[in-house]
C-alpha cells in the first residue's frame, strides 16, 4: 500500500470517528437540555406561584392584588394533565372567599387547592427528572462506547502508522550515514509496492555507482594530490598549511629554508610543539591565536639567503561549506610569507635620497631667504613697487620651499623609524596657543576668526610639545586654507576619560565621503581642490600622533565643514 493511501485512510478514519462522536454527543446533550428546560420553565414556575400564594395567605395584611397576580400567572402556565381543573377549582375557592369575607372554611379549601397544584408539579418534576436521568445514563453509555471505539482505533493507528513510516526513514538515515563514511557496500531493502521501495531501489543504485567511482578514482586522487604538492613546493614564497587543530599539514621548500626545519620533523606535528624550538613558527602561531587579521601587518626581518631579508606575512582562514550543509566550518589556515627585500631596499634608497636632497636644499634656501631680508632692508636702499612685489613673491616661494623640505625631512624620519620624541607632561593650552600664534597672520589675511576654548582643569598631557604643536598648526592651517573668507574656526581642548582631546573644526566645504578613508594617505589630495600642498601634512600628523600612543580621526559632512579630533594620554 502506498504511503499516501495509508495516511489518507488513517486520517480519514479518525476524522469520521470524530464526526460520529460529535453527533452522538450533540444528540444526547440536546435531549438533556430539553428535559432540563421543561423542568425549569414550567413546573418550577408553578411551584413558585403556588408558594407565593400560600405566603400571601399567611400574611396578616392579605393583599388581593398580589394573590390575584400569582393566580393569573398560574392560569397561563398550565402544562400538566389535570392542572387546569385544579387551577379552576382554586379560582372558584378564591371567589367564594371574597364573597364570604374571612371564612376559615374557604381559606382551608384555597390552601388545599394550592397544595394539590404543588403536588401535581412536584410529581411532574420527579417524573421528568427520572426521564432526564435515564437519558443521561443512555447518553453516557453511547458516548463511552463511541469514545472507546475511537480510542482503540486511534491507538492502533498511533502505534502502527508512525512506525510504518519512521522505521524505513530511520533505516535509510543509518544507511546514508554509512555511505557518508565511505562504506559504499551498504544496501537497504523495503517493500517494493510503496514509495520507500522506490527510494530503496534508487539508493542502492547510487551506492553501487559510488562504490564503482571510489574504486576507479583512487589513483586519480593520488595524482591530483601529487600535483598540488608539486605546485606548492615550486612556489617562490614560503607557504605553510595548518589544519583546524594547528597541526602542520604541509610546508614548501621555501618555508623549510627560512625556518631551518626538515619536512619529516614538522609534517603532522602540532605547531605549538614546533614553536617551542623555532622562533618564526612561534611568531606565526601566536598571530593566528590572537586573530590579527584586522591588524595592519608590517614587514619583518628574517635571516634568509645568507642575508637579512624582509617578509610580509598573510594568514588566510580556510573555510568550506560541506556538501549538503549551509553553515561554513573552519578547516585550517594557510600562512604565506612574501619576500619584499628588494622593494624594502629600494624604499630605503628612496628615503635616504629624499633626506639627502631635502637637507641639501635647506642651506641654499636659507641663504636665499637671508638675501631677501637684506634686500628688503630700507638701510640698503629704497625699492620701487615692482621690486617690492617681486621680493614678496620670491619670499612666499622660499617659505613654501622651506615647508616642503621640512615635510620631506619629517617623512624620512617617519619612514626610517628614527622619530626622536621628548614625551613629557605638557600644558595642552600652551600647545594650542603656540599653534594659534603660528597661524595668526594666515588667518588675518582671510579675516577668519579662530575661537579657542581652553581646558578649564589644570590637567596635563603626555606629549612631545614640539611635534604635537606642529600637528595642530598643520590642522589649523588646513582649516584656514579651506574655509571661506570671514568664516569661523573652532579650536577646543577638553578632558576625556584619562585622555586630553584636541578639536579643530571649520565650516568650509568639507570632504566628500568617498575620500574620507584616504585623507591620511601620503601624497593624497582631494581631487578638484585648487589649494596648494604636498599631500604629506596629514600623513605626517597621523604618524606623529600614533607614535605618541594617541589617535587622530576626521569627521566631515560635505558642504558643512570638517572636524579633526586628537586624543592623547593625560597625566
Amino acid at each position: 500500500m502506498k504511503i499516501k493511501t495509508k495516511l489518507r485512510l488513517g486520517v480519514g478514519l479518525l476524522f469520521g470517528l470524530i464526526i460520529l462522536l460529535s453527533i452522538v454527543g450533540v444528540k444526547y446533550i440536546n435531549e438533556l437540555k430539553t428535559d432540563t428546560e421543561n423542568i425549569l420553565t414550567a413546573n418550577y414556575k408553578s411551584l413558585s406561584y403556588s408558594r407565593n400564594m400560600l405566603e400571601e395567605l399567611e400574611e396578616t395584611t392579605f393583599s388581593k392584588i398580589r394573590f390575584e397576580k400569582n393566580l393569573t400567572l398560574q392560569r397561563h402556565n398550565i402544562t400538566e394533565v389535570g392542572e387546569k381543573e385544579a387551577t379552576d377549582e382554586l379560582a372558584d375557592d378564591y371567589t367564594n372567599f371574597k364573597k364570604h369575607g374571612n371564612d376559615s372554611i374557604a381559606l382551608s379549601r384555597i390552601r388545599s387547592s394550592i397544595y394539590k397544584i404543588m403536588e401535581m408539579n412536584m410529581f411532574a418534576i420527579k417524573r421528568k427528572s427520572n426521564l432526564a436521568t435515564k437519558a443521561a445514563t443512555e447518553a453516557t453509555f453511547w458516548i463511552t462506547l463511541t469514545g472507546t471505539m475511537c480510542f482503540l482505533i486511534a491507538f492502533t493507528l498511533l502505534i502502527n502508522l508512525p512506525s510504518s513510516i519512521a522505521n524505513p526513514i530511520r533505516e535509510l538515515t543509518v544507511s546514508i550515514k554509512e555511505i557518508a563514511a565511505q562504506k559504499y557496500n551498504k544496501r537497504v531493502h523495503f517493500e517494493s509496492h510503496s514509495e520507500f521501495g522506490e527510494l530503496a531501489s534508487s539508493f542502492n543504485v547510487m551506492a553501487k555507482k559510488l562504490q564503482e567511482y571510489s574504486n576507479s578514482s583512487l589513483a586519480q586522487l593520488m595524482m591530483e594530490k601529487k600535483r598540488i604538492e608539486t605546485l606548492i613546493n615550486n612556489m617562490h614564497d614560503p607557504v605553510i598549511g595548518l589544519d583546524e587543530d594547528l597541526k602542520i599539514i604541509f610546508a614548501n621548500e621555501g618555508a623549510l629554508a627560512i625556518t631551518g626545519l626538515k619536512q619529516e620533523d614538522i609534517i603532522g606535528v602540532d605547531a605549538h610543539e614546533v614553536a617551542i624550538k623555532n622562533d618564526l613558527i612561534r611568531l606565526l602561531v601566536k598571530e593566528i591565536k590572537e586573530d590579527s587579521s584586522n591588524i595592519k601587518q608590517k614587514p619583518f626581518k628574517i635571516y634568509a639567503n645568507d642575508k637579512e631579508s624582509y617578509f610580509e606575512k598573510e594568514i588566510l582562514d580556510i573555510e568550506i561549506i560541506p556538501t549538503g550543509e549551509t553553515e561554513k566550518i573552519h578547516i585550517g589556515n594557510v600562512i604565506i610569507l612574501r619576500n619584499v627585500t628588494e622593494y624594502k631596499e629600494l624604499d630605503f634608497a628612496k628615503t635616504n635620497f629624499i633626506a639627502t636632497v631635502s637637507h641639501e636644499f635647506k642651506t641654499p634656501i636659507a641663504s636665499i631667504k637671508m638675501s631677501l631680508q637684506l634686500l628688503d632692508n630700507q638701510t640698503i636702499g629704497e625699492l620701487n613697487n615692482e621690486q617690492h612685489y617681486l621680493i614678496t613673491s620670491i619670499h612666499e616661494d622660499v617659505n613654501r620651499l622651506l615647508k616642503i623640505t621640512g615635510e620631506l625631512l619629517n617623512m624620512t624620519q617617519v619612514e626610517s623609524g628614527n622619530i626622536q620624541l621628548a614625551v613629557v607632561p605638557s600644558d595642552p593650552n600652551e600647545i594650542v596657543s603656540y599653534a594659534l600664534e603660528a597661524t595668526k597672520i594666515q588667518a588675518e589675511q582671510k579675516n577668519i576668526h579662530i575661537q579657542f576654548d581652553p581646558i578649564i582643569s589644570p590637567k596635563l598631557v603626555q606629549a612631545d610639545m614640539e611635534k604635537t604643536a606642529w600637528v595642530i598648526t598643520n590642522l589649523i592651517s588646513n582649516a584656514i586654507r579651506f574655509s571661506y573668507d570671514n568664516a569661523k574656526i573652532e579650536v577646543k581642548v577638553s578632558e576625556q576619560i584619562e585622555q586630553i582631546e584636541f578639536l579643530v573644526k571649520d565650516y568650509g566645504q568639507g570632504i566628500p565621503p568617498q575620500y574620507l578613508l584616504r585623507i591620511f594617505d601620503r601624497y593624497f589630495k582631494v581631487p578638484g581642490t585648487e589649494k596648494s600642498g604636498t599631500g604629506l601634512g596629514l600623513a605626517i600628523s597621523k604618524e606623529f600622533i600614533e607614535v605618541q600612543n594617541g589617535t587622530i580621526a576626521v569627521h566631515s559632512e560635505y558642504g558643512k565643514g570638517t572636524e579633526f579630533k586628537i586624543l592623547l594620554q593625560g597625566c
